[in-house]
């Protein structure tokens, strides 16, 4: 089968894979290159350095409109799409597009399924293989693979998960006859782009909120109070006013939640370096029974 891939992140990059070994990929479109790092050096998105270590055509278009003539010439049987990061246009869509979207849709729409599945404290998520339409994830199911979330398992470790169950799925959906059911759309949830100020708690906020976060928010933008960053946590079984210091041990400082209590276990103070918690206390004078704003 002659397939036009448009993905960007790493998270596209096992079934590109598998795409290769399997069809004949006539050409791979990601987002441009952009500067990143300290040093702001331009480098290229993971779908882009992957199109060129397999040897496949690649294109990086600012807007995929520029890319549509030479899409159309190629005459593609199907376009498959993972996370490319932009709405398709209309007149893309004359060829068949399905996508490869991680959440069991129609839960989690948008652009973040991952982080927000493990945000609402999910139990279970999956991958949906589904075809294109104008609206953003709206178009009808053609499978879906499902698999639980572990308790403390953070973003890029389900992610690594999903991908290759989505890579996986999506070989045998092309395999099968493809039969399509519309989407229950008044089951419909969002799942938006994830913004640096969700990841700032509040210690009236409860335990499993707090927690939830800090898996979800793994490695950006993180989970914080004011300009001291939690860089590792866990539940604790204690209570207690929330922001009042339960204890504080070799391993950990106890916090009080709202509901529950969390140990803090690796703290870091913008601009300084990480320190385990207990050195953090002793630095700052912290002690049991005293509040945390």
């Amino acid at each position: 089968m002659r397939i036009v891939f448009l993905g960007t992140p790493e998270f596209a990059v096992p079934t590109l894979e598998a795409l290769a070994r399997s069809h004949d990929v006539v050409l791979v479109v990601a987002q441009p290159d952009k500067r990143a790092g300290r040093g702001l050096q331009l480098q290229s998105p993971a779908i882009a350095r992957k199109a060129k270590e397999l040897g496949l055509p690649l294109t990086q278009p600012v807007k995929i409109r520029e890319a549509l003539a030479d899409i159309h010439a190629l005459e593609p049987d199907l376009g498959v799409v993972v996370a490319y990061g932009k709405i398709l246009p209309p007149e893309l869509l004359r060829i068949p597009f399905i996508n490869v979207h991680a959440s069991i849709l129609p839960k989690y729409r948008g652009a973040a399924p991952i982080q927000r599945a493990i945000e609402h404290g999910e139990k279970e998520t999956g991958v949906t293989i589904m075809r294109v339409d104008e609206q953003l994830d709206h178009g009808p199911i053609v499978s879906i693979e499902k698999t639980a979330i572990g308790p403390d398992e953070h973003a890029p470790s389900l992610s690594r998960r999903l991908s290759k169950i989505g890579a996986e799925l999506l070989l045998r959906t092309l395999a099968s006859d493809m039969h399509e059911r519309p989407q229950d759309h008044s089951q419909a949830t969002l799942a938006p782009k994830i913004e640096k100020s969700e990841g700032e708690i509040r210690w009236s906020d409860s335990a499993a909120t707090i927690y939830n976060k800090f898996r979800a928010f793994d490695p950006w933008p993180g989970v914080f109070r004011g300009d001291l960053k939690l860089i590792d946590i866990a539940p604790a079984e204690a209570s207690g006013t929330p922001g009042e210091i339960l204890s504080i041990d070799d391993r950990a400082v106890t916090v009080a939640t709202g509901k529950g209590a969390l140990d803090l276990i690796v703290l870091q103070r913008a601009g300084k370096a990480r320190q385990r918690a207990p050195e953090f206390a002793h630095g700052v004078g912290w002690r049991v029974g005293a509040r945390l704003e």
